[in-house]
């Protein structure tokens, strides 16, 4: 079976379809209607993607394809046939370790229950990737589109303030 067709099964449609995932390569048959949060979480085992609303207005399900964010939820995962696909459990830059973005969470307390929080996280590293000195008005128009009860946002606009700074000092370091 190729890209093309299509096999049947008492369950529905299913594709073989081939992506990188964090850096892994995966090629796999699945539903054509499967939607990539669930292949992320079923099929990958990879639950850092969370499920809140499954109408994509949340933002817990967020994580990169192709270098965009997207949310996973309104996405089949056929769409993501040859695509490069990052969720939360691919940022860190080694085990054990966590990414800027991330310590910045943790230390300035961006998160209390964590369930907003990978969404919340690629969304920042998404912002800074395209601005990496946003003023706060920015922060809170870019974390818009993730809800999270817990907190308030405030702590998660000073973490993601925060998660600039210390890009900045890193690269200012790395300079000399």
């Amino acid at each position: 079976m190729n890209e093309t067709q299509a096999a049947a099964t008492p369950t529905g449609l299913t594709r073989t379809i081939n992506l990188r995932v964090n850096g892994t390569d995966y090629t796999r048959s699945v539903q054509t209607r499967k939607t990539l949060a669930d292949f992320l979480r079923e099929d990958l085992g990879l639950t850092g993607t969370h499920l809140g609303c499954e109408h994509g207005v949340c933002g817990a399900c967020t994580v990169r394809v192709g270098g965009e964010i997207v949310r996973s939820c309104l996405m089949f995962a056929v769409q993501c046939n040859g695509a490069e696909v990052q969720t939360i459990e691919g940022v860190a830059p080694e085990p054990g370790q966590l990414n800027s973005v991330q310590q910045a969470f943790w230390d300035h307390h961006g998160l209390q229950c964590g369930f907003c929080t990978p969404g919340m996280v690629l969304t920042a590293m998404d912002l800074l990737s395209r601005n990496s000195d946003p003023s706060e008005k920015d922060v809170r128009e870019a974390m818009g589109g993730n809800l999270c009860r817990c907190t308030g946002y405030q702590f998660i606009v000073e973490s993601v303030l925060a998660a600039a700074t210390a890009e900045h000092e890193a690269d200012r370091k790395a300079q000399r």
